[in-house]
């Protein structure tokens, strides 16, 4: 897993086998970085990244130029491995959570420009999300709020949703602010 763009470009994330999560494809995330590119102004993004796993969605963000990235997940491992890359690699504007991605943001105060949100595929946690961004206010005036997921999830009939890509078997929906 390989860092595609910016600052970090080239350089490599090597998770431990114990991480339990399921990575966002190269190929996945170049599509979906090709599309934000073209409606974002990245240099002044603040980004929540959910079910962060490896952090290589933040870290991504991070290296292409976005004010600061906030990743979070509960899995310990997980924790750990991104404060060691954030170390390594010297990511100042790099905030690490340990906490689930729902009461996280119940309890957030903060705002965000981009909320990226990758839960388990087999979980309803995608529509509580949606719910949850939605009722505590999460994004700015223009956010967006990106959720991964596999085909067997609509969000079609959603009142903020913008549209889906399919990236492989990788599908991306966008929603705006209500």
């Amino acid at each position: 897993m390989r860092i595609i763009s910016g600052t970090y470009r080239g350089r490599r994330l090597k998770p431990p086998r114990l991480i339990d999560a399921r990575p966002t494809t190269d190929y996945a995330r170049e599509g979906l970085f090709n599309m934000l590119t073209n409606r974002l102004d990245f240099p002044q993004l603040k980004v929540l990244d959910l079910y962060s796993g490896t952090g290589a969605i933040a870290i991504e963000f991070i290296s292409r130029g976005a004010k600061s990235a906030t990743a979070v997940d509960i899995n310990r491992v997980s924790v750990k491995f991104m404060a060691e890359v954030k170390s390594d690699w010297e990511i100042e504007n790099f905030d690490i959570v340990k906490s689930n991605a729902v009461k996280y943001l119940q309890r957030n105060q903060v705002k965000f420009d981009l909320i990226f949100a990758d839960p388990p595929y087999q979980s309803e946690d995608a529509f509580l999300i949606l719910k949850t961004v939605q009722s505590q206010q999460a994004l700015n005036e223009h956010g967006l709020l990106v959720i991964e997921h596999d085909k067997r999830k609509s969000f079609v009939e959603e009142p903020s949703f913008q549209e889906m890509r399919a990236f492989g078997k990788v599908n991306f929906s966008f929603f705006g602010v209500l």
